[in-house]
């Protein structure tokens, strides 16, 4: 009889380690829960205010498209003669053809200096640039 009482008072103490570690697990679940319960009323929390933020933005009106500003040419002569050049052209130019007409001798730094103000007047909006290295006016 007393193999039988061992064998029961190991089982006993097994099984009581076991309720034990089934209540530390069960306490670290409950932990889990309520973190994840307080991130889940978070979340719901700012897709309230993400819905709200959005259903105030869709009652907004239309914004009209903004004015472009009138580009204002600079006071150097340069740029007015550039102006007169595309005033007369037909057709989109190159630098090289915009210093032919201005009668500046074709010249690297000629050129590279009217290609640097046609850039200039492209990112003011005053011309286009249709491809590289070809330049017109905008079409009204």
């Amino acid at each position: 009889m007393s193999g039988s009482e061992l064998t029961l008072g190991a089982v006993l103490a097994r099984l009581e380690e076991q309720q034990r570690e089934i209540a530390m697990q069960t306490e670290a679940t409950r932990g889990r829960i309520e973190e994840l319960t307080v991130q889940l009323e978070e979340f719901a929390g700012i897709t309230e205010e993400v819905r709200i933020t959005r259903k105030t933005l869709l009652a907004l009106p239309d914004p009209s498209p903004p004015r472009p500003l009138a580009a204002k040419l600079p006071d150097h002569p340069a740029y007015r003669q550039i102006m007169a050049v595309f005033a007369a052209a037909d057709a989109p130019l190159r630098a090289r053809a915009v210093c032919e007409s201005m009668d500046l001798e074709i010249a690297p730094s000629n050129v590279n200096n009217v290609r640097l103000k046609l850039k200039w007047l492209v990112e003011r909006g005053i011309l286009i640039e249709p491809e590289q290295g070809l330049f017109t006016q905008p079409r009204s």
